[in-house]
Order: structure tokens, then sequence, then C-alpha cells
């Protein structure tokens, strides 16, 4: 089994999967074409989901499995679609310790999703980190490349609001 069914529903165009299709047929037969590949993909789509990776198992002949561990082993792959404003919450030690944690779950209660995914209007979608660099202000979240610091569980209502 690859993974909990997903609660996201796939909504890929024509245009979309022709560009994916005449992509791999120009890299399947190139000696370690599957990185650039997933790449490509995610760029056409946005993310790289099971339908993606699986169009590109059967037009390359590479098991879904060893696409789908490489898509999870590598950061710079989302399986989930990434929201208008990407929220990211440092669970780094200094901000853990502080109450990232809290700021985290607050996040989840009011956006209606866990971390990972997309709220699914596609405004919002959640992350955690490890450390963004700016313990000095722990915790710390950032929503795009926006950075907040000394947050309390109070503050998340304020700093929503300002991208509604």
């Amino acid at each position: 089994m690859l993974s909990k069914k997903s609660t996201v529903q796939f909504n890929g165009t024509e245009a979309q999967e022709k560009e994916l299709l005449e992509m791999i047929h120009e890299l399947k037969d190139e000696k370690g074409a599957l990185m650039p590949m997933m790449q490509r993909a995610q760029d056409i789509y946005g993310y790289l989901p099971v339908e993606v990776q699986k169009i590109i198992s059967d037009e390359t002949g590479i098991p879904l499995e060893k696409i789908y561990g490489v898509a999870t082993f590598y950061s710079q792959f989302n399986l989930n679609p990434k929201g208008r404003y990407r929220i990211s919450v440092c669970l780094g030690t200094a901000c853990y310790v502080k109450g990232s944690g809290d700021i985290y779950n607050k996040l989840m209660e009011k956006l209606g999703i866990v971390g990972g995914e997309c709220t699914p209007d596609g405004k919002f979608s959640l992350d955690a980190c490890r450390c963004v660099g700016a313990c000095g202000l722990a915790p710390v979240m950032m929503i795009n490349d926006e950075v907040y610091g000394r947050l309390t569980v109070d503050d998340i209502d304020d700093i929503l609001a300002k991208y509604e």
C-alpha cells in the first residue's frame, strides 16, 4: 500500500497531461532521468499526486513503488498541493519549548486541515519545519516569505485575518 487515501481531489487538465506526456517521451530513454522527470512533472502540476506518478510509471516502465519512494524521500517533492499562502510553523527546539506546538495545533483546528494539507479553497497550506534561523524570535511561523515571531496562540486569528 502506498499511503492513506488522499483527501485531495486531483484536477489535472488535458493540457497538463499533454505537456507531461511530451516531457516523459523526451526524457524517458536518458539515463538518470527519473528525478528530472519528477521535478518537471511537479512544475507542470504544482505538486506530484499519485495519479501523475502512475502516468510516469506507465509511460516509463519504472515501478510506481520506486517513483513513490523517491517522491517521499526527497523533501523537494510535494504529494499535496500547496496553498496560495504557505504557512510553515517552526517546531525546532527553541520554538517548540516556547509553544510552537500549540500554535501548530491551533492552525490545524482553525484551518480544518492537518500538516501537509491544503485548505479546499486552495488558500492556505500548512507544514511544520525544523528551523527557520530565527531562534531569538521563538516561537516563529512563516507565511510565504513573511516571518512572524514571538507568537502566542492568541495571535493566530489576527495574522490569518490579514490574508482574508
